[in-house]
């Protein structure tokens, strides 16, 4: 009974929130609860233990993981040229004798498709596809 209740909240309430307010949600709702709080919680939400025990710390401190953003620093995948540091220049030497526009500005077109430049990429051995960022 006590899960179909806060799970219907948290439906209700999820299309509005982010991660740190479904996180502060949950833990909300188990420090609210007592007993067993914790994993009715995820139960009910389908958030994982480990994140509504984060939340509870966030609420009985005061202190948020961050004060505006909603993942702590260094939180999220890693840019794809962090990763591989070849990449940057090997795809400068396949756009530059295509490249259109002037050379001075930052800004520069190519005639090649993203498909065919991931392709390319490939080919020489970079992890990439046409929607790598």
């Amino acid at each position: 009974m006590l899960e179909e209740i806060i799970s219907k909240k948290y439906n209700l309430l999820k299309p509005f929130l982010d991660e740190k307010s479904k996180r502060l949600f949950a833990a909300a709702e188990a420090l609210s609860i007592g007993k067993g709080n914790i994993s009715i919680v995820s139960r009910a939400t389908g958030i994982s233990e480990n994140t509504i025990k984060k939340g509870c710390t966030e609420l009985e401190s005061g202190k948020s993981l961050s004060d505006d953003k909603i993942r702590a620093p260094g939180g999220g995948r890693k840019k794809i040229v962090e990763k591989d540091p070849t990449l940057l220049s090997d795809l400068e030497a396949l756009i530059e004798p295509t490249s259109r526009g002037d050379p001075e500005s930052p800004l520069l077109w190519t005639c090649k498709s993203l498909r065919n430049i991931a392709g390319e990429l490939q080919n020489i051995g970079h992890k990439v596809s046409h929607t790598s960022e």
